[in-house]
């Protein structure tokens, strides 16, 4: 069996971790793929879609100061828990998205799952290295990178197929079932999340930001996931270039599905990165160039199956470049301080990701999907030119940090 693989056979209480994020990844993808075909159906506008993306990041960014700072003070198999069992209720309510009149209803819903989203996130996250050996965390982190695009390939196919075949709505029940299941695997989690009592204290986000401050390398880690959000506004033009490309609703879901793919590979591929801490920053600056550049050949390309992997290209390098950044910053930072220092890492990151689907979503009625995509990829393209400069040149004077 592959070393990154036999974690999984070795540590039952990381394998329960790995199934509850791979089945809530799953069940989120396997609404939103139906929901972004619904949307356009009843309303008859693609800007529908782009709130409802919007606001899954957009909430999730505006909750992250707090929420992981909970992380840091409350059990964090309790959070994700609770946080799987909301959803998984809040998800219900999608099945009432019947006109164009209760469009607003689906803006509501993904709007309240986020914020559940919002706890989970740096609860697994800060949590991940306190369920596994040390020699062990870059085959973990490979692995929980790859999740994230294992059920985006799963959700995102399947979601379209059920879709197309069924319609949308079955489709929100099936996966309102699979985030009670994500609950039930959070649950059997033995191993504490924390490597001690949770931390106490008045300090909130402000310790966290403190601590970026005065760590230079860690400050370029936790802003180095921009670059791949200021691209994500792409998404918003995928339901317009899959119908302007002919691919239709199945074309749809095969798009998320080439991104999902990409997400995939990229943590598997670039895991040796993680041996090399030398190679990291370095890695990071190439991984985001090569997004940019990848949408940007998606943007001039006239043939979907062609789109489809320049989509792959794309994501199997924004893949690595949040595995790596994510490993790091697990080795980095106290268990103390983890929750909050991933906070801020993935409220940045959201935060871009909003700012850019609100930018392209407010183009994208009127203006042809393919140069909404050549801006996106040319955005993250400069962002990541700039970071590597910036960074380069502070490396000399950065501090050796702990781990």
């Amino acid at each position: 069996m592959p070393p990154t693989l036999s974690v999984l056979t070795r540590n039952k209480d990381f394998r329960h971790l790995f199934a509850a994020d791979l089945i809530g990844l799953g069940a989120d993808w396997f609404v939103m793929i139906p929901l972004l075909s619904l949307l356009p159906q009843l309303t008859g506008s693609g800007v529908w879609g782009a709130l409802v993306l919007a606001a899954d990041t957009g909430v999730i960014a505006l909750l992250l100061p707090y929420t992981g700072t909970v992380a840091d003070r409350l059990d964090r198999r309790k959070i994700m828990v609770t946080a799987n069992l909301a959803m998984a209720v809040c998800t219900l309510s999608l099945l009432f998205v019947r006109t164009a009149a209760t469009a607003w209803l689906a803006v509501a819903a993904i709007g309240v799952v986020a914020v559940a989203k919002a706890f989970f996130v740096p609860a697994a996250s800060a949590g991940l290295p306190n369920v596994v050996d040390a020699e062990d965390l870059p085959a973990a982190n490979a692995l929980s990178g790859s999740a994230w695009g294992t059920m985006l390939v799963v959700g995102a196919s399947l979601g379209g197929v059920a879709s197309s075949i069924a319609g949308p709505y079955p489709c929100f029940g099936l996966a309102s079932a699979l985030l009670l299941l994500a609950a039930f695997q959070g649950w059997r989690i033995r191993r504490p999340l924390q490597a001690g009592a949770p931390a106490d204290g008045q300090a909130g986000v402000g310790e966290a930001l403190r601590y970026i401050r005065n760590h230079p390398r860690v400050a370029s880690l936790v802003t180095v996931k921009c670059a791949v959000g200021l691209g994500n506004g792409v998404l918003t033009a995928f339901p317009l270039l899959a119908a302007v490309l002919g691919a239709g609703p199945a074309g749809l879901g095969l798009l998320f599905a080439a991104r999902g793919l990409g997400a995939l590979i990229g943590p598997l591929v670039l895991r040796r990165v993680l041996n090399h801490r030398a190679w990291i920053l370095p890695g990071l600056a190439v991984s985001m160039a090569i997004y940019g550049i990848a949408y940007l050949g998606v943007s001039v390309a006239g043939w979907f199956p062609l789109v489809l992997v320049g989509v792959v290209i794309a994501h199997l390098a924004g893949g690595g470049n949040w595995m790596m950044s994510n490993y790091q910053l697990q080795a980095e930072v106290p268990d103390a301080l983890r929750g909050r220092v991933f906070a801020t890492d993935v409220m940045l990151a959201t935060l871009a990701v909003s700012v850019s689907q609100l930018a392209v979503g407010a183009f994208v009625d009127r203006v042809d999907p393919r140069p909404l995509v050549a801006i996106s990829g040319a955005v993250t393209l400069v962002y990541a030119i700039g970071w590597g400069l910036v960074t380069r040149r502070g490396a000399s004077g950065a501090p050796e940090l702990s781990s």
